[in-house]
Formats: C-alpha cells, structure tokens, sequence
C-alpha cells in the first residue's frame, strides 16, 4: 500500500512539472513566439507575436534571421569610407507625414558650384535663385518625387515651397560627381539660397531644424 501511495506521490509531483507553467518558462530566441518581452530572451522584445531586436535599443542579435518586421525606424543599410572617416549609408529615410522632421543645408545647384553635378531630375544646373530642393535618398524615393513642390517650414514661424530637383545621395559620396562631400544624412533638406532668403535663415549657420511635407 506504502509503494502504491509513493507512485501516486511521484506521479502527481511529474505532472506539475511537465504542465505547470512554473517550470514551462522557457525563453524564446529570434524569431520565436512570445506574448510578452517576459518570453524572449536577452534584449530582445515581443514584436506581432515573434521575439526580435528592440529597435529603440538598436540591436542587431537577429540580424540576418529572417522574418524580421517591419518598424518605424530605418538603420543604415551600409558604410562609406572617405577623407579618413566612416559614414553610415542609407537606403531609406523616417517616414514621410504632415510635417516630417527634417535637417535643412544649403546646396549651390549651379554648374561649377560646390553641389557636384547636374540634378538628377532633369540633368540640368539651376540658378541658386530658384526655390528648389535635394531629398535625401529615401525621401528621393527613387525620383517619385522630382519636379513636385514641398513646404517647408522653419522654428521661426516662416514657410515657403520648393521644387525638388535633385537627391541628396544618402548612398554614394566622396567622388567628383559629389563634389567630393561624404553620403548624406537620411533626413535632409538640402536647399538652394532662395528657400534659405524666403525663410529668413542664415545660410552660414550650415544646418537648421525644419519640418516639410508634400505642398
């Protein structure tokens, strides 16, 4: 009777650990299921029910692994090697809304200025007294948005709109048709002097906050 008793005991105390979610807390690596951050292991979090890096804090433990989701924020696709330095290159740019944070430069568009090369929209220099633009790579989208007008406002209160003409390479740089200038950044605005005059900045501060958005 004392044995029958013993193999119940045993029995019951198997059971719980088999079933019992106190024992079943295994974690879950790339691209493993999850209900929670609690169910994956290390930094990654629970994205659509699958275990991937935290894009807030940029790991990249499951690159390479595949699915990963999509998220809001785009990661250097690359790097580019020039005057001694390591530049991040970009395929993509934020997302674009009604008014998409931006860093606004200044370009010189005419043939022999420090802008390089033609625009690529039309293969043709302008006249810095043209309110026009250069979209960083993502934003360029491919030349999607050549000749379209943008708004473009300023922390002062002032807006004006441009044409785009040209992109801003955030691939490519550090060669004669890029005036020798490294890739750009993936959020900006480069700018003729026209739209710097139109939205009272001073072009020599080199780099201003601005937001934009499709005019």
């Amino acid at each position: 009777m004392a044995n029958i008793l013993r193999l119940a005991s045993l029995s019951v105390f198997f059971f719980f650990i088999i079933y019992s979610p106190l024992f079943s807390n295994a974690l879950s690596d790339c691209n493993g299921p999850c209900r929670d951050l609690n169910d994956c292991s290390g930094q990654l979090i629970c994205i659509d029910g699958k275990c991937n890096d935290d894009p807030d804090v940029g790991t990249h433990i499951c690159r390479g692994s595949s699915p990963s989701p999509p998220t809001g924020n785009c990661q250097p696709s690359g790097s580019l090697q020039c005057q001694g330095q390591i530049y991040p290159t970009y395929k993509c740019s934020p997302p674009v809304t009604s008014s998409t944070k931006a860093k606004l430069t200044n370009n010189d568009f005419s043939q022999g200025g420090a802008g390089g090369g033609p625009s690529e929209c039309d293969e043709q220099y302008h006249s810095n007294s043209e309110r026009i633009v250069a979209l960083s790579t993502g934003w360029y989208n491919g030349g999607s948005r050549c000749e379209k007008m943008i708004r473009i406002k300023a922390s002062n209160g002032k807006n004006v709109t441009a044409k785009v003409v040209d992109e801003c390479d955030s691939m490519r740089g550090c060669d004669e048709e890029h005036a020798y200038q490294p890739p750009c950044k993936n959020n900006i605005v480069d700018a003729s002097d026209a739209v710097w005059s139109a939205l009272e900045l001073n072009k020599d501060v080199g780099i201003v906050d601005v937001t934009w958005s499709m005019a």
